[in-house]
């Protein structure tokens, strides 16, 4: 005899799994998509390449090739250490000086005017080409210019990000851990940093994204190496087939960059540890 709770039961894995096999169906179809998109742009740059010269518009295999030289030609590769090292250092440090800017108002609350009424402001709506042309005037044509002009830049960010993380901070939490420690670093590294991983991550997300944009924009100013510099050199003959091989290998730099570095420090350090267990 079939007891009449098993047939709920047999009911919902049955659904469970035609939900799984149907949530998979539309993942897979999603990237067919996404995929075929991609190729159908390919064709349509090549086709399209075919009634215009090469000075305008190379096609696809001259660009692969061109693509393929930057990555393996040493003369290139020094070019691409470069900026990639530039940015790294840019991002650190705007991270690290957002950050201390959004934390100067909870350690010094005479601050919080300056910080966020002041200098939060003026750092977001300071023109980016400003601080190139100052930083130009000040340091000249040098790796100091393009670290600092993409540090002014990227400084915003992290501090918008940072601030609104502290403020979704619970206050009991924080009050609770000083109750049984009154060491402050104790409270800041167990408590105030893992639950402030998310928007730290997200800053470091944006950061690294926008600083890209920002290290070509910096090297086409005051540089003489770097990817922004081959952007210049290949404006100055009208190339092309350079101008599109650069800016695809740096898709690629950023997208390896992102894998590699940042999505798997996004999976260690974003998570809410005072989030409550399922069930509890």
């Amino acid at each position: 005899r079939i007891s009449r709770g098993t047939m709920p039961r047999r009911d919902t894995a049955q659904t469970t799994a035609g939900a799984d096999g149907g949530g998979r169906a539309r993942q897979l179809a999603s990237r067919l998509i996404g995929e075929g998109v991609v190729v159908a742009a390919i064709v349509g740059w090549w086709l399209l390449s075919l009634t215009m010269p090469e000075f305008i518009l190379p096609g696809p295999a001259l660009v692969a090739a061109q693509m393929w030289q930057i990555f393996s030609d040493p003369a290139y590769l020094v070019h691409v250490a470069t900026s990639s090292v530039r940015v790294v250092i840019a991002v650190v440090i705007a991270l690290l000086v957002g950050s201390l800017l959004a934390f100067l108002p909870r350690w010094l609350p005479i601050s919080e005017v300056i910080v966020h009424e002041r200098i939060k402001p003026l750092l977001n709506s300071f023109p980016s080409v400003g601080w190139a042309i100052l930083a130009i005037i000040w340091f000249g044509p040098s790796n100091t210019t393009i670290v600092f002009i993409m540090v002014m830049i990227l400084i915003p960010f992290c501090l918008v990000n940072v601030s609104e993380g502290l403020k979704e901070i619970d206050a009991e939490i924080l009050e609770m851990a000083r109750s049984f420690t009154r060491r402050r670093t104790s409270v800041l590294f167990k408590i105030t940093l893992p639950l402030l991983a998310p928007y730290l991550m997200a800053a470091l997300r944006i950061a690294y994204g926008v600083g890209w944009k920002i290290a070509l924009v910096a090297e086409l100013f005051g540089s003489e190496s770097g990817m922004g510099f081959l952007l210049q050199q290949a404006q100055s003959v009208a190339d092309a087939t350079t101008v599109f091989a650069t800016c695809f290998a740096i898709v690629i730099i950023f997208w390896i960059g992102e894998k590699l570095i940042i999505d798997p420090l996004s999976r260690t350090f974003s998570h809410n540890p005072a989030a409550p267990a399922n069930g509890a």
